[in-house]
């Protein structure tokens, strides 16, 4: 047996696919495997893909095109394997594997099988796995930040969503397993933990028999990591009991991402989230008032057929009511699969467009104004990369979530991956700019 082969992992998606790929990655070095950043000198790329929208698709296609005439031996893991793996295999004679979602802690054995020779298909039709504190990690992020997957799977059937189709029914992993998790990310130090899952407010039905995120996050209080951020919480899931978790934990960050996709009943039951339609004005009430230093993200979908202008309407006088600090928007998207695929009243893409735009330019003086308040404030910042011509510095604040959020420009001097006091100076809509607050040290 000779050289083992050199191996390079080309990520799109996700920070669920993220974690996947860092297990991968984590299994193949520990494994004896050359893993090269450089798909160029690499005999084997692994392409970990997405199939969430059209336009993800595209860009998973686009990239195993790219490497097919390249020559590459490719393995395409991730949803879009899960998604189409008789097609890929049919239409790409360079890829060597396909593996699911459920399937990418086998990387070795697929590996090996496909050096002898074999074309492999290693595609479980329901995904059940998910990985635990004991299996092999590289992290990928920056030092300071590292995601950890609370569950995986989602058991409710909204009319737009593939997920569980891809990714399979909820299963959580222990509150023990994500402690120790934690615990061994803060020893090699992690300053920002993200907790991820498809709805973390659900975490812990499936083995628990109920919610247990109040319990999960108050024994996460106890791990020494400065902020702990949850993503996707779903705003039933807000209960009382949560809330208070989330106020008597100081490390869990009062930032919470609301995926609402709608504020109209009538679209929400189209959607197959009618449990939402009867909550959201209440709930927000009750947030805010809960958690007065509250960081509120959302995401909405416009364009789902049969929305009219009236709904639309409607979720412009909720987004303005609300102001939350944070909002992405989508144009519905019809995928195979998806119950809402065929349904009548499509929306011309136009028409979605126009929408968008019109939400996104109602959001942005919101979003100047939240930015505006912080100038003057001096705030912590986790530092994260550094421009190498200019010297300035660039983090985060902890109402920012990594990709999806802002940034803050920092000039002064900072160790990479360490938090910092800042001192704002200025904001625009997305992004804010202020220097390092010098911090007196008091001699004994």
């Amino acid at each position: 047996m000779g050289e083992k082969p050199t191996i390079a992992i080309s990520h799109l998606g996700c920070e669920k696919n993220r974690i996947d790929t860092e297990h991968m990655l984590g299994l193949l070095v520990e494994a004896g495997y050359g893993v090269d950043s450089n798909e160029e000198l690499a005999d084997y790329v692994i392409v970990n893909t997405c199939s969430f929208i059209e336009a993800a698709r595209a860009e998973s296609v686009r990239t195993l095109v790219e490497l097919a005439e390249a020559n590459k031996k490719i393995v395409i893991t991730g949803c879009m394997a899960q998604h189409f793996q008789e097609q890929l295999l049919e239409e790409l004679p360079e890829a060597v594997a396909v593996v699911g979602t459920g399937d990418y802690h086998k990387i070795v054995d697929v590996i090996e099988r496909a050096s002898s020779g074999e074309r492999v298909k290693e595609v479980s039709v329901e995904p059940t796995y998910i990985a635990d504190e004991l299996t092999p990690r590289y992290r990928t992020t920056t030092e300071g930040v590292a995601y950890l997957r609370v569950a995986e799977g989602c058991d409710y059937r909204c009319a737009f969503c593939i997920i569980p189709h891809l990714r399979g029914n909820q299963r959580s992993r222990t509150i023990e397993s994500i402690v120790a998790e934690a615990k061994q990310l803060a020893s090699e130090g992690v300053r920002e933990i993200i907790l991820i899952s498809q709805i973390t407010t659900n975490y812990g039905m499936d083995i628990y028999g109920k919610p247990k995120l109040a319990e999960l996050l108050r024994a996460l209080g106890k791990v020494d990591v400065p902020w702990i951020r949850m993503h996707y919480a779903y705003p039933t899931g807000l209960t009382p009991d949560v809330i208070a978790a989330i106020q008597e934990t100081p490390n869990v960050l009062p930032y919470l991402d609301l995926p609402l996709q709608h504020s109209h009943p009538d679209v929400l039951r189209a959607m197959n989230r009618p449990w939402q339609g009867r909550v959201n004005d209440a709930i927000i009430s009750r947030i805010k008032e809960a958690l007065p230093s509250s960081v509120l993200r959302t995401t909405f979908i416009v364009g789902f057929p049969g929305e009219t202008e009236a709904h639309f309407e409607h979720l412009l006088q909720f987004v303005q009511r609300h102001e939350f600090d944070h909002v992405g928007v989508f144009t519905f998207s019809a995928e195979d699969g998806t119950s809402a695929q065929n349904l009548p009243l499509q929306v011309p893409q136009e028409i979605m467009d126009a929408r968008r735009d019109a939400l996104m330019a109602l959001q942005q003086p919101i979003s100047q104004k939240k930015n505006q308040q912080q100038v003057n404030q001096v705030v912590d910042v986790l530092i994260e990369q550094e421009n190498p011509e200019s010297g300035e510095l660039i983090g985060r604040s902890s109402r920012f979530a990594p990709e999806v959020d802002g940034l803050v420009y920092v000039s002064g001097q900072a160790q990479l991956g360490s938090i910092v006091p800042v001192k704002i100076l200025s904001a625009d809509a997305y992004d804010l700019h202020g220097q390092v607050v010098k911090q007196l040290v008091v001699s004994t």
